[in-house]
């Protein structure tokens, strides 16, 4: 049977975990402050079911700057100028482009804040024990906004220490299960820095936004 499991980020609290099922019912809760921490505490579900997971973080930080930005008001791509930082991946830009949610541009690791790191290790971590994609709670909102079809069972004994994160992991998990379903969508990684998944196909996809120009 498929999981599918969503996982919030952080650095100051531990991050939140989020596991559900198939039909949407909530299996599984809780915390942990660690890479490690998270592989345990999911490698038990791993033997005996197949594991989705979405972690709301970057998969990988920038190999040198960005070289091309979208120009939204010219609906084009421009080349980076001197002024530009070069901070952002091709799948951040596109949900920029859509107006789907306001990223937080991944720079090169170097200059990677700590949060940034500690997704940067769950990837490569649980990898080990299942499907790892990047989920993108806010554009979900954002997507989901006046539509009840996604609906969870889900139950508050690991809400406290942190309501906004564990709403998030939800969302995360939620999101996962509709994109490995067919009911949702990925945003395209043209630079070869990985993808977004969203809980529903685009519903005005901006085609030349979502080619990277190189």
């Amino acid at each position: 049977m498929n999981l599918y499991v969503g996982i919030d980020v952080q650095l100051a609290r531990p991050c939140a975990f989020a596991v559900v099922d198939e039909l949407g019912s909530l299996i599984e809760s809780g915390w942990f402050a660690t890479a490690d921490e998270g592989l345990q505490r999911l490698k038990p579900l791993a033997r005996k079911h197949q594991l989705h997971m979405g972690i709301d973080a970057p998969r990988q930080p920038l190999p040198e700057p960005r070289r091309w930005y979208w120009s939204g008001a010219k609906q084009q791509w421009r080349k980076k100028t001197a002024a530009d930082k070069g901070l952002g991946r091709h799948c951040e830009v596109a949900v920029k482009a859509h107006n789907l949610a306001n990223p937080q541009w991944t720079p090169l690791k170097n200059d990677a804040p700590g949060w940034m790191l500690l997704g940067f290790d769950l990837f490569r971590s649980l990898e080990k024990i299942g499907t790892v994609h990047e989920a993108f709670p806010s554009a979900s909102y954002a997507m989901l906004e006046n539509d009840s079809s996604l609906q969870l069972t889900v139950n508050f004994s690991d809400v406290r220490p942190g309501k906004t994160d564990m709403l998030d992991a939800w969302m995360a998990a939620a999101t996962v299960r509709e994109f490995v379903e067919g009911r949702g969508a990925e945003v395209d990684g043209g630079d070869g820095l990985g993808t977004i998944i969203l809980p529903r196909p685009l519903k005005n996809p901006v085609a030349a936004a979502l080619r990277w120009p190189t």
